[in-house]
């Protein structure tokens, strides 16, 4: 029993001894462990403080980049708008104190780029590990930005075949394109401009009526002198022009554009230069009726025209195109039918059926196509509820390669895909304005 009560007293003894131990070694851990903890905070609060940074930094420069593509802003105003931006964007708190800080801001005019770099002073809620109590935190932002001008001319078939609905989706489609377009504009900014071309059988040249001349009856027509024929008190439409300069864009005083006697439907809707007035192009395009033949080629020939600076002669100040070379500009068309291309005039003889030639149409539309994409034009072509596998591989071969990722191409089953599609090359255009 003695041996007992002596094991038991030391199993006692050594129970207070660990006892002990323990607290010692509680003590010894316990400011470790606080500061662990206080560390923890710190970085969190580091990290939350420097996503708001980041956050923030990006939106500021995305922001002003956008403001130096559009022109709302010049370059030596990118630095206030970076900050003001900084400070309505979640950082205010630190602003009033002082601790937000744009630190450098470069524009690269060459590569089209805007960086920043900013940073901002907090206070740390726990000075450990000989950390400071404030701890200034920064990070860097870029994003891309354009001073290019751009010119779109859109050529959109207002055929028989049009008539109903598909006319109605054109017209909601066509529209959207150009409030995306001209959306960045401001009033009086004429970076983006828009050409309408609406072709039927041939195209009401409109304002451009004195550079087309009347063919009349005969094996070997002679182009009329170069004056308006004010004997003709009708819209003037066009038809393909011939000869030497047929798939050329020759400004007209070097050769003007034909009108065949034998057209069958002038449309009522003429075509409108290049402006940046959205209302007056909507109302343009408002305007469309559905009636004739397709005669795409003819329509695509007024675009390449109305792209050209080579037209600049006969076209108002801010109508004429930009010059062919400048990487300050680009230069887009966006080429849309509902059919195939079955009219054509130029070498047709005399006392022939216009009507029935679509091989023609279709040799003339990709040759104008392939002249247009030369000269520096991109284009972009949508078919909508188009069957003929004839008509899909001319929208095929007019449109130009695909690439980064944009696609030039495009097929519509539906209105709501045309809608769909005409936003989609607007923002491809866009884009492409950023990157090319």
């Amino acid at each position: 029993m003695l041996g007992l009560a002596r094991i038991s007293a030391a199993a006692r003894r050594l129970w207070r001894d660990r006892r002990g131990n323990f607290a010692m070694m509680a003590g010894l851990t316990m400011p470790v462990l606080l500061l662990g903890a206080g560390y923890g905070v710190n970085v969190a609060q580091i990290a939350l403080t420097r996503s708001n940074l980041v956050a923030a930094l990006d939106a500021a420069v995305t922001s002003t980049a956008r403001d130096l593509t559009t022109g709302a802003i010049a370059e030596k105003d990118a630095p206030q708008v970076v900050e003001a931006f900084l400070v309505a964007n979640g950082l205010r708190a630190y602003a009033e104190e002082g601790r937000v800080q744009l630190d450098n801001l470069v524009i690269d005019r060459t590569v089209g780029t805007i960086t920043a770099q900013a940073s901002v002073e907090i206070d740390v809620a726990f000075a450990v590990f000989g950390t400071a109590n404030k701890q200034r935190i920064t990070t860097e932002a870029s994003a891309i930005y354009s001073d290019r001008h751009i010119d779109v001319a859109m050529v959109l078939d207002i055929t028989g075949s049009m008539a109903g609905n598909k006319l109605k989706d054109l017209k909601t489609a066509a529209k959207a394109a150009v409030d995306q377009l001209l959306g960045g504009n401001l009033h009086g900014n004429d970076r983006v401009r828009i050409a309408i071309v609406p072709y039927a059988d041939s195209v009401n040249a409109g304002p451009l009526s004195n550079t087309v001349y009347v063919e009349t009856d005969r094996d070997s027509p002679v182009e009329a002198p170069k004056v308006t024929l004010a004997s003709y008190s009708g819209p003037l439409c066009s038809t393909e022009r011939e000869g030497t300069n047929q798939f050329t864009d020759a400004g007209p005083e070097v050769q003007r554009v034909n009108r065949d006697y034998r057209i069958k439907f002038c449309p009522s809707a003429a075509l409108m230069p290049l402006t940046a007035d959205a209302n007056a192009l909507k109302a343009r395009i408002d305007s469309f009726n559905a009636d004739g033949y397709t005669a795409g080629q003819v329509g695509i020939q007024w675009g390449w025209y109305l792209l050209s600076p080579k037209w600049s002669g006969v076209l108002s100040a801010s109508a004429q195109p930009h010059p062919y070379g400048d990487k300050k500009y680009a230069k887009y068309a966006i080429l849309m039918t509902d059919g195939e291309f079955n009219t054509a005039h130029a070498d047709v003889p005399y006392g022939q059926e216009v009507r029935n030639q679509a091989f023609k149409a279709r040799n003339y539309a990709e040759k104008f196509c392939t002249e247009m994409k030369k000269a520096g034009v991109e284009i972009f072509t949508v078919g909508f509820k188009l069957d003929q596998s004839s008509a899909k591989a001319v929208m095929s071969n007019c449109a130009s390669p695909d690439t980064g990722g944009v696609k030039h191409y495009y097929l519509a089953s539906t209105g709501q895909e045309l809608i769909s599609t005409f936003k989609a090359i607007a923002g491809n255009i866009e884009r492409l304005a950023l990157t090319k």
